[in-house]
């Protein structure tokens, strides 16, 4: 069995992620590729994750990409998440991770407007609410979620998941879940943006409307192959504990995509075990250090869930919230050092955990001034701060 060191992983990671200058990529659909997806939760981070990866891209770039080319399509799929898709990803998104996702949410809200007394049976209320949308989408055209409500007094409700709980019984719309549910189905989509690029105010739209022709989603099977597949040729190597969370799915899909695709294992730093696809087992070349800065919740960061290999143990509260979501993130040599933040004039400011070294913090800056020429002034606002973004001190 071939050992992958650790350095290897961090220098394939830099090469294929395409985070250093040498190695950055033409537009926004090729940093996505190299990502697989993007995520979205944070709407900047998508044009954030681009910016890192492509030189001279700029937020109308992205936006035509995602709104009038449509080659990028917003979707929900792994983990329940927002992600940026390219295009002809998304029928194996739509036949595993996704379907997984509304399956799930169908359940809870069938369920939760019969317990809050919206109706005796979840499932016809479920159904009678998609048919009105969907209709209403036909002959009216992209709408607002709070357009939507307005239309369709039935979906302009709230219920309460358990109402005897103090955590969880608060009321809470209907309609965002209703919404969401069908996204994730891949009936209806995140058209438009009704705001500028660093907030979310999309105008929900038909998919066949948005796309033109809607493909047919794959098999479960083929879907998570094609998943894993991706996900292997961008992240590999990677463990079963990776895959199964990244895809927000359980281990015997993951056995079952890893078998399809004849997968290799290899050894691990560690100890532990990987896989890679069969044709990416021979050794990948060193890669000079290099500096990259990354924006909240980037997949990058976020693409494994056993990080140790290019995030230090002691590093991960000060960097990482409790569920996992990293915020702003400073790279050198293929390990996070930090993160980024920015004053009240728009300049980018690195913050280490420790310090790397002269020309680390040279190439840092360097990353620094780019980002915040990019930005022109722009300050982005985070939901996922991580404690060394607060400027928290810790024990």
């Amino acid at each position: 069995m071939r050992h992958v060191p650790d350095s290897e992983r961090r220098a394939r990671l830099v090469r294929r992620h395409a985070i250093a200058p040498d190695h950055r990529v033409g537009d926004a659909v090729a940093a996505t590729r190299a990502m697989v997806v993007l995520h979205a939760t944070e709407p900047h981070s998508v044009h954030l994750s681009v910016a890192a990866r492509v030189d001279g891209v700029t937020v109308a770039d992205v936006d035509t990409a995602l709104y009038e080319d449509r080659s990028l399509v917003k979707q929900l799929a792994m983990r329940r998440t927002l992600f940026v898709f390219p295009r002809d990803l998304l029928p194996a998104a739509w036949g595993s991770a996704s379907a997984r996702v509304a399956e799930t949410e169908r359940k809870k809200i069938g369920r939760d407007v019969v317990v809050g007394g919206l109706a005796t049976d979840g499932e016809a209320w479920l159904g009678e609410r998609r048919t009105e949308v969907l209709a209403l989408l036909e002959s009216e055209g992209a709408l607002g979620a709070q357009a939507i409500r307005e239309r369709l007094p039935a979906l302009d409700a709230k219920v309460s998941a358990s109402p005897a709980s103090a955590k969880w019984g608060t009321p809470l719309p209907v309609a965002p879940r209703v919404l969401t549910w069908l996204g994730a189905r891949g009936e209806i989509v995140r058209g438009v943006n009704g705001g500028h690029w660093r907030i979310s105010r999309p105008r929900w739209t038909p998919m066949a409307a948005w796309l033109g022709e809607v493909p047919e989603p794959t098999t479960e099977a083929d879907g998570y192959a094609e998943l894993v597949g991706r996900w292997l040729a961008r992240f590999g190597p990677g463990t079963e504990t990776d895959l199964a969370w990244w895809l927000g799915g359980t281990k015997g899909a993951v056995r079952r995509a890893l078998a399809d695709l004849d997968a290799v294992e290899v050894s691990l730093d560690g100890g532990g075990t990987g896989w890679v696809l069969p044709d990416d087992v021979d050794p990948a070349d060193p890669e000079p250090a290099s500096a990259a800065l990354l924006p909240t919740l980037d997949p990058t960061t976020m693409g494994w869930k056993e990080r140790d290999f290019y995030l230090h143990p002691d590093d991960v509260r000060h960097l990482v919230d409790s569920a996992g979501n990293a915020g702003t993130t400073a790279w050198w040599d293929g390990r996070v050092v930090g993160c980024w933040v920015q004053d009240d004039d728009g300049r980018v400011q690195v913050v280490l955990r420790s310090d790397p070294g002269r020309t680390a913090r040279a190439a840092l800056d360097r990353e620094a001034a780019r980002l915040t020429a990019w930005l022109d002034g722009q300050v982005i606002g985070n939901i996922y701060k991580s404690q060394l973004m607060k400027g928290a001190v810790l024990p």
